[in-house]
Order: structure tokens, then sequence, then C-alpha cells
């Protein structure tokens, strides 16, 4: 029994002394709480992220904000999240996954509420990034914690059902939103937006401080009689044993992981594969869904005069509403990828999301291009957008980037992907408003369209199925 790695126990099925299974729970109690309050930070990304686009044109009239403090305003959050992921997450391998877990959600608490009470544009936007580094933290962190605690069986579905509740917080933000300003017609509704996850945020945390340490790190630093202990904690059991002979069953990591290495030899085709795509796909669905409030309102008459407070406050509430119906396309395309996901594979689910953002953002096009508008083109391309990016790359990337690489890289690469991503995304919010201003909807959705095309294109190039794919292997 002592011989048994921390996999080996987790991967157990309950069964009779017979050994016939028990037809019990397959995760414990404790297992299902570490998932619940890992989805936490998928869920407030989609909320606050989302809610911030709903919030933009108050606060921007409050503040009479330039096209560039604007865009300042929107990459903040993005960047911190970009800065987050890439060197914040990496602190989950030398303090362990616990410390950085439950401290990103207090740092987003303290956050939010300065946000709440900014004075002015430059203490709005140091908020905003304080806000993304917990975000971004929190990217590589919960991915471990879930997959370091559950079965390999069932590890896409449980990761793909955690990344869901970003979909769910942007579904909300936008229902929220809706409400608030149809309740309430003040500018300053913008400062409540960012005060209400507060308390719910300061709850995970209390939450996050009984959960146990991943017993995966706490062997790979030789602390094995704690890891044990951790261990019976996560599966509710005390017939468990490790010894040190598991260090070498479980495999030192066979060098240290280093930049260097993602961009050489049989890496480099896994780095192209996790980031590319990860940074086309979040070009367009930021860049869609931070500003489809301002699309949907302009499409659906919006009032043109910024200085009148209440045509600004008639607008954001016309984007809410219109963001809400689009948005059901948002959490009907995630719950089919975690229904297909093992089925289909990961590379076909991909392209065939990436052609269909294309689709719907042409389909968008056309709507906004004849006289008058046609509302509901408009609205069914927006949808078709939105659930083909939950089908495909927004889920798929995601996925793939804690599949393709090897042990002793999964986390730096990991890393590495989902700030690409988001390098995507900050150039998305940072430049989009001008060009919106510039070009107008007829041409910039065209270009989206484009990129979701090279996005097909490049994971048909680089594809790599991970589908059933031993994780644990060098």
């Amino acid at each position: 029994m002592g011989t048994k790695t921390v996999q080996a126990y987790i991967e157990e099925v309950p069964a009779w002394e017979t050994g016939a299974p028990l037809n019990g729970p397959v995760l414990s109690s404790t297992q299902w709480l570490v998932w619940g309050l890992a989805t936490a930070g998928k869920f407030f990304e989609g909320l606050i992220v989302f809610m911030g686009g709903i919030a933009l044109p108050l606060v921007s009239r409050q503040f009479d904000m330039t096209s560039t403090e604007k865009g300042l305003v929107t990459a903040a959050t993005l960047f911190g999240v970009l800065l987050g992921a890439l060197f914040l997450g990496g602190l989950a391998d030398r303090w362990g996954r616990k410390p950085v877990f439950v401290g990103e959600m207090l740092l987003l608490a303290i956050s939010l509420v300065g946000a709440s009470f900014s004075v002015n544009t430059a203490m709005l936007v140091v908020c905003l990034f304080v806000i993304g580094l917990a975000l971004g933290a929190d990217y590589p962190t919960a991915h471990l914690v879930i997959s370091e605690s559950i079965p390999a069986r069932i590890r896409g579905r449980l990761v793909l059902g955690a990344f869901s509740f970003q979909a769910l917080g942007a579904v909300l933000a936008t229902a929220i939103s809706a409400l608030f300003l149809t309740l309430e017609s003040s500018l300053d509704l913008w400062r409540q937006l960012y005060l209400l996850p507060v308390l719910p945020v300061l709850f995970v945390v209390w939450g996050r401080l009984f959960l146990p340490e991943s017993s995966h790190w706490l062997v790979s630093k030789g602390r094995v009689s704690h890891a044990t202990k951790q261990l019976q904690k996560l599966l509710n059991r005390r017939d468990i044993e490790l010894t040190r002979l598991e260090l070498a069953e479980e495999g030192q990591l066979p060098q240290h992981a280093n930049w260097r290495q993602l961009f050489r030899g049989r890496y480099r085709r896994a780095t192209i594969l996790a980031s590319l795509p990860w940074f086309l796909q979040d070009l367009s669905t930021y860049g869609i869904g931070i500003f489809t409030p301002v699309i949907i309102a302009a499409a659906f008459g919006a009032n043109h005069d910024e200085h009148n407070v209440a045509a600004v406050i008639h607008n954001a509430l016309l984007g809410a509403k219109g963001t809400a119906l689009v948005d059901v396309g948002f959490l009907i395309g995630i719950s089919v990828a975690i229904v297909l996901a093992d089925r289909w594979g990961r590379i076909p689910l991909q392209i065939i999301g990436f052609i269909g953002c294309a689709v719907g953002l042409l389909i968008a096009t056309v709507g906004n291009m004849e006289a008058g508008t046609n509302l509901p083109v408009i609205v069914t391309g927006f949808f078709l957008f939105q659930f083909m990016t939950n089908l495909g790359p927004n889920a798929q990337t995601y996925l793939l980037a804690g599949e393709v690489f090897p042990t002793h890289l999964r986390g730096l690469g990991a890393g590495f992907a989902a700030a690409s991503g988001k390098v995507g995304a900050v150039i998305t919010a940072f430049f989009f408003p001008s060009l919106l201003q510039h070009l107008g909807i007829e041409k910039l959705l065209p270009l989206l369209a484009l990129t979701s095309i090279l996005g097909a294109l490049i994971t048909w190039i680089y594809r790599i199925e991970t589908r059933g794919m031993d994780l644990e292997g060098p």
C-alpha cells in the first residue's frame, strides 16, 4: 500500500472487500469542494470583465474620458491578467498551490473595493490592473488545483466544467447590469457594479482557507508525511500511506523548466498550437464580448449625444439587454463543448468553432450593412459567434494548453499560452474603441472574421489531438 502514488490513490474506484465496485460517488465531498471553489476564479473573470463593458460608457461620461483613456481603462484588467498568468501563477510552484489560491482572491477583493471608490481615471486604471493580476494568477493555479485533485478519466469534463463558469459570469454580468440600469438612472451606477462581487469573493477566500494542499506538490518537495495527511483529507480516507519510494515512482522533473525549452525541438509545435490560436481567439472574443453592449446599442438606435446623462443611461441599458440575449449562445456553446470534447476530440471542435465564429461575424456584418440595419440578422450573427467560440476555441484552447506539454513544462507552457491569449485581448481592448470609431462596425467585423479563419488554419497545421492522452508521461 505504501508504494502507491498520489495519483494511484486518486484514481481508485471505491470497492467492497470482494473487489466489486461500490455504487457511490466518484469524488469525495472535499474533491467537489475543491472543484467548486476553483470555478470561482473563472466566474469572477467573466462577471467583472464583461460587467466592465457595461460600466465603460458610464465611467467614461463621468470622468470625461478621451478615446485613449477608454482604451486604457478597458485594457488595464486584461493587461493585469496577462502578467498575472505569466508570472504570479508560477508562485504556486514555489510557495504551494494553496497560498496562491487563497491570496489571489484576497487581492481581488481589495482591488474591487479600490475600483469602486476611484476618484479619477488613473486610480481606476491601477485598481483594474490589480484586479487583472489576481484573475491572471488564477488561470494556471485553478487548473493545477483541479487536475491534481481528481481522477484523470473525468479531468477533461471537470476542467471544462469549471471553465464554463466564465460564460455564466458573463451572462450574469449583463443581466445584473440591465436590472440596475432599469432601476436607477445615475452615472455612479458603475461603482455599485464593481462593489457588488466583493462579498462573494471574500466568501471564496474563506472557503479556500480550508482546502487541503496539493499532495502532488508536497511530494515533489519531499514533504511526504504532510502529503499523506493532505491526501487523506482530500479523499476522506484514513487508509492512505505514502513513502519516499513515491519520489522515484512519480519521477522527479527530468530537468528544470525554462522558457527556451518551449521554442525548441518537439515542444515548439505544442507551443505554437497552444498559444497562437488562443491569441487569435481572444482578439475577436474580447473585442466582441467587451464591446457588444456598444455595438448592440448602436444597432438598436442608441442616442449619440454622449453629453446627455439620460442618453448615456439609455444606451447602456440597450446594450445590456441586447447582450443578455446574445450571451445565451455563450452558455449553450460551452455546455455542448463539455459533452463533445471527449467524444469528437479537441482539434475538430476548435476548427469547427473558429469557422463558425467567422460565419457569425459575417452574418452580423451583412445585417449592419442593410438600410436601417436588420436587427434580427445582427443578433443572429452575434448569437452564432458566441455559441461557436465557446463550443470551439474559447474552451478548447484552455483545455489543450494544459494537455499538450510534458509534465515538467506543463505549468510554464500553460501559463505562456494563457498570457499569449491575453496579449490579443489587451491589443483588442486598447485599439478597439479607436478602430470602431474610425472604421465602423461594417469594416471591423470582417477583419475579426479573418482572424478566426487564420485560427482554424493554424490549428489544422500544428494539430496535436490530446483526447484520451496520458498526461503522466515525461
